[in-house]
């Protein structure tokens, strides 16, 4: 291992260490398959530092997002004709409520719309879903958004629009079949 490594290493780690579950995240939600995810985002953090070299100043979460998205689109390209559907998935908890307004029956409410959330969210096409994922989850300025998939403000911002559209309009059918 020469020196040369060891800097692009120490270098890998301060700009695109700290953006792996944000990478994950979307690698997850774009594949709808964990392990898939994971493949994703090892062969992105490899093509990353790979062409570390390239990287020069700016946005380094856009920048390592971008090669996952790309990633994500090789691998649903390659597994065209599976359908990943993976509703059994465990979902996250939710500390931001306070305990007081937990009661069973809340709970129950609570995880039966996150679940069915993540079902229309799945639901989506892979282009709506991830400027959704981007902006809400990931809470990534439309700029970034923009770069990371690679077209206008403009395209970002009405894809957002559709797409929160048709997220609620799976929603509420999905609410309505339960």
């Amino acid at each position: 291992m020469g020196l040369g490594h060891t800097v692009d290493m120490k270098r890998f780690d301060e700009l695109l260490a700290p953006h792996m579950d944000a990478a994950y995240n979307l690698a997850r939600w774009l594949t709808g398959n964990e392990s898939a995810a994971r493949d994703v985002v090892q062969e992105s953090a490899l093509r990353a530092f790979r062409f570390l070299h390239r990287f020069e100043d700016g946005n380094a979460k856009a920048w390592l997002l971008t090669i996952v998205r790309n990633e994500s689109y090789t691998w649903l390209k390659a597994s065209a004709g599976h359908r990943w559907v993976s509703l059994g998935d465990d979902l996250p908890e939710d500390d931001s409520v306070p305990a007081h307004s937990s009661t069973p029956e809340l709970n129950a409410i609570r995880t039966e719309d996150i679940a069915l959330l993540k079902q229309a969210l799945e639901a989506l096409a892979p282009v709506f879903r991830e400027v959704i994922i981007l902006k809400e989850l990931e809470d990534m300025p439309y700029k970034d958004i923009a770069n990371v998939i690679d077209v206008p403000i403009g395209t970002v911002m009405s894809r957002l629009a559709r797409a929160r559209t048709m997220l609620k309009t799976e929603f509420l059918k999905l609410s309505r079949h339960e």
